[in-house]
């Protein structure tokens, strides 16, 4: 059986290497602008609103139903 010996690099250089890779991989980002972010945000905030209030409404009205139907109140 052959073995197979990798020359590794030390912890040290191998965690520049990596934080050098993540920065290096930052700068390709596209960032959105500031008022992008506060558009965006306030729009998933609006929609998650919308939604919880449909989510209320229709377990308040489903909550009635079953008061009526099998509890009789």
């Amino acid at each position: 059986m052959t073995q197979h010996t990798a020359t590794r690099k030390p912890i040290g250089l191998r965690l520049i290497r990596y934080f050098a890779d993540i920065i290096t991989e930052l700068k390709k980002v596209v960032w959105l602008s500031r008022r992008e972010v506060i558009y965006l945000t306030a729009l998933v905030l609006l929609v998650a609103g919308i939604a919880g209030a449909v989510l209320g409404a229709l377990d308040y009205g489903f909550t009635a139903l079953i008061d009526k139907l099998i509890l009789g109140r």
